[in-house]
């Protein structure tokens, strides 16, 4: 991550091996579907009602369809499970994208910066050179070039002339030397200055190709995530409606009373800053900042997330998948949230991971910014970040094709907390 985080290494699942996968769980999916239609059982119509064997056989069909229930929902757990992994890869990509091009930024403004020094540094040694033919042409008109024995004999004033101009040649040769120390100083900081722009540029020139890199890499891995999301999301419906209509009206109503529950605990959140003009006002500094950024936050749950999307100013068009999308990405809602509070931070998890002192979790105040990561033993692996609101919760853009939300801090990925200063 950028100052120490950047260069370290990322664990993220290629989307070749993560569409390999797929392709082994899409199968197993439609064997387990082939396996939900039970056989239904045939009896003589002269059988006044069911047999023993009949109802033995009913009774272990009803355990063998609780047994494809139980194996079936094992996968739509596995299903979810591949979505989350997918998820991170894709927005591990993105934030890596993030960063090369901040650290491209950096190198384009370094070189710019060499440049216009190395156009100071040739300004000097031209007006060096210019004053030494000057001198050069001053020295001939005024006739102190002439050697010595013909200036003494025949020059101007006799002997006493000769002295006087003596005078005048030993003053003119200390500052002829000066002068000419003067060019070639001039000279030698513009060949630092050459050199350094030298520097620059190659590091632009790398920074361009790592920039370019990320951004195919983001690319694919967005790209995977979001035809597995649309493929897996189809295979979960038709498992569900498998698994017959009590199953599929009680997953709608979980997946509703979800809903509702967020809902709900975004309006619980917005509550608690609808007591005055000035959210956090009565607060420490440092609280009130908090406050302010959380509502900034709240304000835009619902919005879609866009990769590169969100700025200082609030959602944008994002770039690649996201360059038809207005919205944030998790860098970019942090961004503009505590841009809100008068703090700015750059649009990369790399650097907002740094970008104040690292809290403990069990010292979590509204505002800070919580941060997940592929190894949570290295900061260089962050792939995501959220911003805290209070009872073990975050706003977040979580990942393309996914809308701004409140969602759980408690994941296996999370690496830990910054409070950014400013």
């Amino acid at each position: 991550m950028a100052s120490g985080a950047a260069q370290t290494r990322r664990v993220i699942p290629s989307p070749r091996s993560t569409t390999l996968r797929l392709v082994t769980f899409t199968s197993a999916l439609s064997i387990a579907m082939s396996m939900l239609v039970p056989t239904a059982a045939a009896r003589p119509s002269s059988d006044p009602g069911p047999s023993a064997k009949d109802v033995e056989r009913s009774e272990r069909q009803v355990k063998e369809r609780a047994a494809e229930v139980g194996r079936t929902k094992a996968m739509l757990a596995q299903a979810d499970g591949e979505l989350d992994r997918l998820a991170i890869a894709a927005e591990a990509a993105v934030e890596r994208y993030n960063g090369e091009q901040l650290k491209l930024q950096h190198a384009q403004q370094a070189y710019g910066d060499t440049q216009a020094r190395l156009a100071e540094a040739n300004r000097r040694v031209e007006e060096a050179r210019a004053g030494l033919a000057s001198f050069a042409a001053q020295v001939y008109r005024d006739n102190t070039g002439y050697d010595e024995i013909s200036s003494a004999i025949a020059g101007e004033g006799g002997p006493q002339g000769f002295m006087d101009r003596a005078g005048m040649v030993k003053m003119l040769a200390e500052r002829r030397t000066a002068m000419l120390d003067r060019v070639e100083a001039s000279n030698n900081v513009a060949d630092v200055f050459r050199r350094q722009a030298k520097v620059a540029l190659d590091e632009q020139g790398a920074a361009t190709k790592r920039a370019e890199g990320a951004r195919r890499f983001a690319q694919d891995a967005v790209a995977t995530q979001q035809a597995s999301v649309q493929r897996i999301e189809a295979e979960k419906r038709r498992l569900e409606s498998r698994l017959g209509k009590a199953q599929v009206h009680a997953a709608k109503v979980k997946r509703a009373r979800e809903r509702a529950m967020e809902k709900a605990e975004a309006r619980k959140a917005r509550s608690d800053f609808t007591d005055s003009d000035h959210p956090g006002a009565g607060l420490t500094t440092s609280a009130a900042r908090g406050a302010i950024v959380t509502q900034a936050a709240l304000e835009w749950l619902g919005t879609p997330y866009s990769w590169g999307g969100g700025n200082a100013a609030g959602p944008s068009y994002g770039i690649e998948q996201g360059a038809g999308t207005v919205g944030f990405d998790c860098s970019g809602l942090t961004m503009y949230a505590w841009n809100k509070a008068g703090v700015r931070l750059d649009h990369w998890t790399g650097t907002q991971w740094t970008s104040g002192p690292h809290i403990p979790i069990s010292e979590l105040r509204r505002g800070d910014l919580v941060f997940f990561a592929t190894d949570t033993s290295d900061p260089g692996t962050i792939h995501h970040v959220g911003i805290y609101i209070g009872g073990g919760r975050m706003v977040e853009a979580p990942y393309t094709g996914a809308r701004v939300r409140i969602s759980s801090i408690h994941r296996s990925d999370l690496i830990g907390a910054t409070r950014p200063a400013g």
